[in-house]
Parts: C-alpha cells; structure tokens; sequence
C-alpha cells in the first residue's frame, strides 16, 4: 500500500543471519528461486466490500466473478472472509454459499475486521478465533490461512509476535501480500457511479484503475528484486466488491500482458521470500516488501498517489 509517512519502526531480527539463511537475497544472489513471475489472486472482506448499488446484490457479484474465474480458467482463488459482515445480512450469506459451491476455497480475515494497531493481542486473538465456526460449516479443511485486516502486523513487536505464536499454535498459515494498489477505494464510487449512469466516470473509474494498477505491479516487482535479489512469485490483494465483476477481464488481460502465471495461494507462497520475516513493529504495517524495505531503512521505488479524494467524491 506504499506508506509514505512511516511511524516508529523497530527490527530485531539480524539481517545477517537471513541473507546466510537464503531467505534474503543482494542484488546477484538467487537462493533457490522457486518459478518467477508466478502470481496468485486473492480477495479480501468476503462477503463483500464497499457499497452496491440498487439492483445489484452480493450473491449476484459473486455469481459474476467466478463466471470470470472460469472462463478465464484461473486456479482456485482464497476469499478471506469477515463474519460479522454476514449479520443480518441472508444476501452474504447466499453470496458465501456461491463463493464456495463454485469450488473456490476461503479463509481467515478475523470476525470483525478489527486494526491490530489498536486493539490488545488479546482481543485481536479472540475475534480471529470468533470468525472460525463460519469457516468451518463453509469449508471442511483448507481455510486455517490468514490475512491480517488493513495489512496491520502489530503495532509493537510484543503484539506481533504474540499473534503470530498463536497463529502458529493453531494451525494458521499467514496469507500474505507483495502487490497491493488498495483497490477496494473503487467499489463504493463504482456503485454511485452505475446508479447513476453516469458513462464517463464509469470510463475514468476503469482507465484510472488499470493505469494505477500497473504502475504499482511494477513497483513492486522492482521492490522484489531489491530485497530478495531476484524476481519472486507474488500474491496480489484485491476486494471483493461492486467493481470486481467489471474489472476482473481487465485485470486478468494485464496480468497476462505483464508476464503473469496464475496459481494458486499455496503454490504462490512455496517461494522461499515468504518463510523470511521482518520481525519489525510498525503501526502502518504494509505489504510483506513493504515491511522489509522498512525494516532495512531502504527507498521506496517511485509510484503514482493514489486518487483517495477524488474516488471519495465521484458521483456524490
């Protein structure tokens, strides 16, 4: 998500003992690269993200993703679900049914979103937790992977390593993210866009989308081999959201223009880069190259702002 301005950072770990681990690379060194340039989707805040707009339903964007996802023969794509957006709400219900009736897996996003920034391990632990019995009456195995919300390690170093202990303890992968744009900013003004009917900010939502998107693939293909010293498989993080059916072809048509081999979670994080961990505290948390260019005190690549205040406004 490229954070500009950094809270405190503190690192631990040695860098030394990483880079003789083969777990970071310099710029010449390769440690057993697994294939490069390999990429596997995944989508955040199931059962849906954002607003819609009126004649548009969760169950039915779902419906309409993996009717991509399958022509578009893409491997089995992780949603991470919120439970506690399924209260009171039977069309995320429906919408989750689909998600995994049309063989796609889910996992872990904790129950109620809530920032390990600001809240006790504790209780970040215990909304984690809460978000379980969904995932189990959902999916008989394969859904202990977990993605943090709002990509918020910890805060502390004491938080952070306390909830990876506990993930590890019970059985969780972590999910993690190398390619981000924050693409969730466009759900909610899509849908104000469409209902509205409004053609030409639909067409800039679309253009504005793709062009931020590929500069940040790029980027953080560039952040890749400044930290691990080679190219790395990736795992992209989008949103599940009113955009995502209109989107998705477009983005798969850029994925593959850039070099992309689909695959999935699993196959993704085999890549040695994602046994290496920072073990650095940060309140803005971040992206896993993210954390590392942090952590080494190393410039970000250059990358376009991001359209926070006139995504916010379009279509009001």
């Amino acid at each position: 998500m490229f954070h500009r301005a950094k809270g405190s950072l503190t690192a631990r770990r040695p860098l030394a003992a990483l880079l003789a681990a083969g777990l970071l690379g310099t710029a010449g060194s390769m440690p057993n690269p697994c294939p490069a340039e390999n990429l596997a989707l995944t989508f955040d805040d199931l059962p849906l993200n954002g607003t819609l707009a009126p004649d548009m339903t969760r169950a039915g964007i779902v419906q309409e993703v993996l009717a991509i996802l399958q022509t578009r023969h893409v491997p089995p794509v992780y949603g991470f679900v919120n439970a506690k957006r399924l209260e009171n709400e039977p069309d995320g219900a429906e919408a989750l049914k689909a998600w995994v009736a049309g063989g796609q897996p889910v996992g872990n996003h904790s129950y109620s979103h809530f920032d390990l920034s600001k809240v006790p391990s504790a209780v970040f632990l215990t909304d984690v937790h809460q978000n379980q019995p969904v995932l189990e009456l959902l999916s008989r195995d394969g859904w202990r992977w977990f993605r943090y919300p709002f990509l918020h390690e910890g805060d502390t170093l004491e938080k952070r390593r306390a909830v990876r202990k506990d993930l590890q303890e019970t059985g969780y992968r972590i999910a993690q993210v190398t390619i981000d744009w924050e693409d969730y900013l466009w759900n909610s003004p899509y849908a104000r866009c469409t209902a509205k009917r409004e053609s030409e900010a639909l067409a800039r939502l679309r253009s504005g989308y793709l062009t931020l998107a590929s500069a940040y693939i790029d980027a953080d293909r560039q952040m890749a081999q400044m930290i691990f010293g080679r190219p790395i498989s990736h795992v992209v993080l989008l949103h599940l959201g009113a955009f995502s059916s209109a989107i998705l072809p477009d983005l798969l048509d850029l994925l593959q223009k850039k070099g992309f081999t689909l695959v999935t979670l699993e196959e993704a994080q085999k890549d040695p880069a994602y046994q290496s961990d920072p073990d650095a505290a940060s309140a803005t948390g971040g992206t896993l190259l993210e954390q590392w260019l942090d952590a080494r005190k190393m410039k970000y690549p250059p990358a376009p702002g991001k359209p926070y205040k006139e995504l916010a406004q379009m279509c009001q």
